[in-house]
């Protein structure tokens, strides 16, 4: 029995939509990183019961970390985007959390940057608050180790076999799809498991070189950035889709009305791209990654199904650099390769 809600929120279900096609289903993904990152940080004595801690975020882990500040006694303090409703400030209220919410702005690399200034401004201030750090710090990672054990018992083993697994998912902040990558591949020491990692990435996103291609309807958050990310780990990545909001509004409501699942715009544009690789190699298992439910989509998104093209008539055009990217939907060998320069993580550390 759980002892406390966040836990049961942050278990993914695992469904068969169909032959060699999974989902992984979070109501919210990353509780599963703030939770284990939080108790790794009380067990190590780096915080205690009691402690303040703070991070700025879109959205998803503004309620990741409160859950888990709520779950261990901690405080928590948000430098929140734009980008977070209505329904989520109420929550992170009810809940204990202080908010920080910048002013509307319709670029998000000034968004970011603003928010990552507002972080060193509160800190100087509180230099006993502890900076989080998702988007540089790998103790992000530890949640989703027994996630991949999961995936592998589930799958019957079949990571290591001959067919493979392909895992796609939104790069992000690097650590779902990064530590899952990491930790299935390292199952067994003697015979690596045959594990792709296809990342997903909206137009605008500098992570992969994408900054100078601009989505004219909406970059879509959580899945890309405009600052580097020290826990984007590029080497782990074997294919990358660049998906563009109308691509990934057509995934997200044909994933409902085929599959009755009900989830993020993130997830419409990971859809579209299993679905692709497993056309490419149907001797895999494809899984994509679910990170949370539609709810928060449903006037941008879902209130627009029928505009939604048909995904059928939807392909990504394949390219060898990033000079040759182009809306809607581009796909790109990356081969498993180094960033090109290391990201600048924070000059702060909490």
């Amino acid at each position: 029995m759980d002892q406390h809600i966040a836990e049961a929120i942050g278990r993914p279900d695992l469904v068969r939509l169909d032959d060699r096609l999974l989902c992984l289903r979070f109501e919210t993904m990353k509780v599963v990183s703030a939770l284990s990152a939080v108790r790794h940080l009380l067990d190590t004595g780096a915080v205690r019961r009691g402690d303040t801690l703070l991070d700025s975020s879109s959205g998803i882990y503004a309620y990741a970390l409160a859950l888990a500040c709520h779950r261990y006694g901690m405080r928590c303090h948000i430098v929140g985007s734009t980008t977070v409703d209505h329904t989520l400030r109420t929550q992170l209220a009810v809940l204990g959390a202080t908010l920080e919410q910048m002013e509307p702005c319709s670029d998000l690399k000034l968004d970011q940057k603003r928010r990552v200034e507002r972080i060193h401004e509160i800190l100087a201030e509180h230099p006993e608050y502890h900076w989080m750090r998702q988007y540089h710090d790998d103790v992000h990672y530890l949640g989703y180790r027994a996630i991949a054990d999961r995936i592998r018992e589930a799958t019957g083993g079949r990571t290591g076999d001959a067919a493979g697994l392909t895992v796609v998912g939104g790069v992000g902040s690097g650590a779902s799809t990064g530590a899952l990558a990491r930790y299935l591949r390292g199952a067994a020491a003697a015979a690596p498991a045959d594990v792709e990692l296809v990342g997903v990435q909206p137009y605008g996103s500098l992570t992969f070189g994408a900054e100078h291609v601009l989505d004219p309807e909406i970059i879509i958050a959580g899945i890309g950035s405009s600052i580097p990310f020290g826990n984007v780990s590029h080497e782990l990545y074997d294919t990358l889709h660049w998906i563009s909001f109308d691509a990934a509004l057509a995934g997200s409501v044909d994933l409902l009305r085929r599959h009755a699942v009900f989830a993020g715009l993130s997830t419409g544009a990971g859809y579209l791209a299993a679905r692709h690789e497993r056309e490419r190699a149907p001797e895999r298992t494809v899984l994509f990654i679910a990170a949370d439910t539609g709810h928060r989509y449903v006037d941008t998104v879902y209130a627009r199904h029928r505009e939604a093209a048909a995904i059928g008539d939807l392909a990504p055009r394949e390219v060898t650099d990033q000079g040759q990217l182009a809306l809607p939907w581009c796909r790109m060998r990356w081969n498993r390769a180094p960033a090109a320069a290391p990201a600048a993580g924070p000059t702060v550390h909490a």
